[in-house]
């Protein structure tokens, strides 16, 4: 094995580190609980988180954004996540999910048009792979692009759901996979477009009644002979699912983030509250049952943070990483649903009330085992890369 490290605390990280856990806890935490009651998307807060750098975060200056590394990137959705996952949510789905693929995939004519405006907190960009019949078997999907050879434009028709960052007000597109054809072989031929928030024919409609993350924008779509130009399409034709599942890649290693966000979360409110909490005369910190339930907590954090850290860094060093990937977002996910449900049996009859932000993280730990490929596909591609 060979030897990494990851993040020095003495180092510019550091003070990234300690200048995003100032924001949440100064900006965020005292709005979290109000806008996850009333489902609200908050435009200020977006806004300053872009004033914070961090949107855009791995885009290169030239195009606009802060050109940090996968390491500092992922500090950064953890610190968020650590205090709220809705605000993490945001950040990583638009880093991870809709800038990233047009700065790996897209066109020099492509990057300079929208990377500048998706990296300053004013615009978003949605992910548009989710169908209602297309979720874990994403080439299942159905919206299809088909040409017109007289007006020389694709047609877009079909529908998206769960899409994060879709149906702001401040969203200026979303990349979307298109059946373009069939493949040599009679299989969807699956192709990636980049459809403005504004083109006719496209409907964007927020979707609320959620359990999680309610304070994020989630959108469903809908495409009635939405119409765009060659010059829209992201990579080639019939690149789309690799562009897909590649992006995907990436993006476990946010979701990883969060997850071990919210762990940390759920740690440090679980501790204070066990210190402060007396029965039979004594801080239940102090009886077994509840300090072994905490230690646990804390031996699980830190394997999630190295394994995921470890992720980070064969990423950002051009190694293979995608099978760390894949293991580090089933991970921390897990942990942190661990975290949260323990965090909340340790504050009992309190850990149920919304008052308490141990109830929100407990909620909001749900969705990390679902999103960007369910644990049961995470363990379908670990067990692919060790050759099963």
């Amino acid at each position: 094995m060979e030897a990494y490290i990851p993040w020095d605390e003495n180092s510019e990280l550091d003070l990234l580190r300690q200048a995003v856990r100032e924001f949440a806890r100064g900006e965020i935490a005292p709005q979290a609980q109000d806008l996850d009651e009333r489902e609200h998307f908050s435009l200020e807060l977006t806004a300053k988180m872009g004033e914070l750098g961090l949107f855009g975060t791995i885009v290169d200056p030239k195009y606009g954004g802060q050109g940090m590394d996968y390491v500092s990137y992922c500090a950064v959705v953890e610190e968020l996540a650590q205090v709220d996952g809705s605000h993490a949510a945001t950040v990583a789905a638009h880093n991870s999910l809709g800038a990233a693929p047009i700065y790996y995939y897209g066109t020099e004519a492509q990057k300079k048009i929208y990377l500048p405006q998706l990296s300053d907190g004013k615009g978003l960009w949605g992910f548009g792979l989710t169908e209602a019949d297309a979720g874990s078997d994403a080439q299942a999907s159905k919206t299809t692009a088909k040409w017109d050879a007289q007006a020389q434009e694709w047609v877009i028709h079909g529908s998206k759901i769960w899409i994060t960052n879709s149906a702001a007000e401040i969203t200026k597109g979303i990349t979307v996979q298109a059946v373009t054809g069939k493949t040599e072989n009679g299989r969807p031929e699956l192709s990636c477009f980049l459809v403005e928030a504004s083109a006719p024919g496209l409907k964007r409609v927020p979707m609320h009644g959620k359990m999680m993350w309610r304070a994020s924008n989630t959108g469903e779509l809908y495409f009635d002979n939405v119409r765009v130009k060659d010059s829209a399409m992201l990579g080639k034709r019939g690149e789309g699912f690799r562009i897909m599942m590649e992006t995907l890649d990436n993006g476990r290693l946010s979701i990883g983030a969060m997850g071990l966000g919210l762990a940390k979360g759920a740690l440090e409110l679980t501790r204070a509250y066990a210190l402060e909490r007396k029965t039979f005369g004594k801080p239940i910190a102090k009886h077994q049952a509840v300090a072994f339930k905490i230690a646990e907590m804390a031996m699980r954090i830190e394997a999630a943070h190295n394994l995921l850290y470890k992720a980070c860094w064969m990423k950002q060093t051009g190694k293979p990483f995608e099978k760390l990937a894949a293991m580090a977002k089933l991970y921390a996910s897990e942990v942190a649903e661990y975290c949260a449900r323990e965090g909340q049996q340790t504050f009992g009859g309190y850990g149920l009330m919304k008052e308490y932000p141990i109830e929100r993280h407990y909620r909001d730990a749900a969705l990390l085992r679902i999103g960007e490929g369910t644990s049961e596909i995470q363990r379908l591609v670990i067990s692919r890369h060790i050759g099963l």
